[in-house]
């Protein structure tokens, strides 16, 4: 297992490598919380948050896609199109086949 330490965040990383060896610790931890499933949590230490926090939660909110830069031949007049909105039309382009794409999936 690796570990590595930035002094500007002060956090450390550890970082295991498939075939790193898991300590026997380690495996009795795993045991025993698979032994117990239904154990209750003890949350005293973080106080679980009311159901009303919840209510303007918004799943996704801070999820942003990766971005790939491709290179795409269009139609000119579909092209013209895009753009007779001005900036942004690669991101409707985006929009657009974004819910074509999932339409498709929820057809499947």
């Amino acid at each position: 297992m690796n570990t590595a330490s930035s002094e500007k965040s002060h956090r450390v990383v550890y970082r295991r490598e498939p075939g790193d060896p898991i300590s026997d610790e380690v495996k009795a931890n795993i045991e025993e919380l698979l032994a117990n499933p239904d154990r209750p949590v003890d949350t005293s230490d973080i106080p679980e948050l009311p159901a009303d926090a919840w209510k303007n939660a918004v799943r996704g909110r801070f999820y942003r896609p990766l971005k790939e830069a491709v290179s795409l031949r269009l139609d000119a007049d579909v092209l013209a199109w895009l753009k007779k909105d001005g900036v942004g039309y690669q991101t409707r382009a985006n929009k657009m086949l974004r819910e074509r794409m999932l339409k498709d999936l929820q057809g499947r």
